[in-house]
């Protein structure tokens, strides 16, 4: 993809989201402050959906160039829509959370079948053929990454840092095995993120909304599968890339739910809420993440990508951290602590 189409993508995105915040505003769609948010100031909301149509925009003009292969195309644009959508009409109304969660069940379905299903894992050099079992590891994968993705948007520019920070290091991953045909997806996400990024930016002049958050979820984790198909150890390295979410979603989430609490209900107990409130500003937080991702987490990625460590080594000596400072920082404690 050449560095002008990526800055076009850019501007599209900032153009939208300045768009759809016109829009929330004349409409009065805005996010009102009650006790379980982290902001303490009225702002639009919605403004997701410029990254939706900027990535699928983008895609159908890659699809219809011969760039993108047919089946990734589908899963990518029909679940990227679907989920999307999905996200929409929860940010206008409200959709039951089990009905809800079905629906992400059905739409990650439809990309693993696109997809062609999950890849023989590689566990210290040996390759094991999961079959059916690999195939509802990846929907349940798909799941919990669109449903971490819109638990970790609580605070401004966190969900956006997060996946600018990890598409554009695993383009640099790309670029170093010699992959440079997988950069593509995670380029134009990252693109139209960035673009989103300049209004989201603490303090924040819109917010991204389900629609966004659930779709990027969602895009990052079939750019994942879809890249552990050429080596697995690529998934290796997005799990890593994607470590700050995943550590501080899934404790909060094992934690509240040894309490008995209703996981469903929202909440503010996660760690970088907890955070949050600590430092009274959204900004240190949001660049703590960005810094973690790069110094950290990206050199273990790449360590993962070439080999010179173990998969399974990388991921658990990158995560240690991440569990101490989310355990340290009261992830899943009881807000009241």
């Amino acid at each position: 993809m050449s560095i002008p189409f990526f800055f076009v993508l850019l501007v599209l995105a900032w153009v939208l989201t300045w768009v759809l915040r016109t829009y929330a505003l004349s409409r009065k769609i805005i996010d009102v402050p009650n006790e379980r948010s982290s902001h303490t100031t009225p702002t639009p909301r919605g403004g997701g959906v410029a990254i939706v149509l900027t990535f699928l925009i983008a895609a159908l003009w890659l699809s219809a160039f011969h760039k993108l292969d047919l089946w990734l195309f589908a899963a990518i644009f029909g679940g990227g829509a679907a989920i999307a959508a999905l996200g929409f009409l929860d940010d206008h109304g409200h959709i039951h959370a089990k009905w809800r969660l079905l629906c992400h069940f059905i739409i990650a379905g439809w990309v693993v079948a696109c997809l062609g299903g999950f890849p023989p894992v590689v566990v210290f050099e040996y390759e094991l053929d999961l079959g059916w079992a690999g195939s509802i590891f990846a929907l349940l994968y798909l799941a919990w990454l669109t449903n971490l993705y819109n638990f970790m948007d609580g605070i401004d520019g966190i969900a956006s840092v997060e996946a600018i920070t990890s598409c554009l290091g695993a383009c640099g991953i790309y670029y170093f095995v010699q992959m440079p045909d997988l950069m593509v997806l995670p380029l134009i996400l990252a693109a139209a993120v960035i673009g989103f990024l300049i209004w989201n930016f603490p303090p924040a002049r819109i917010f991204m909304g389900d629609a966004g958050s659930g779709f990027l979820g969602l895009m990052l984790g079939a750019i994942s599968i879809h890249a552990a198909l050429s080596s697995f150890n690529l998934f290796y390295s997005w799990l890593i890339l994607l470590g700050v979410f995943i550590v501080d979603a899934t404790l909060t989430l094992a934690r509240r739910l040894f309490r008995g609490e209703k996981v469903y209900e929202a909440h503010r107990s996660h760690a970088y809420q907890f955070a949050a409130r600590r430092f009274g500003k959204h900004a240190p937080v949001t660049l703590g993440v960005l810094v973690i991702n790069v110094v950290w987490l990206m050199p273990f990625a790449y360590m993962a990508a070439i080999s010179a460590l173990d998969g399974v080594v990388a991921v658990s000596i990158a995560y240690v951290p991440l569990v101490w400072l989310a355990i340290r920082c009261g992830a899943g404690t009881a807000e009241a602590r």
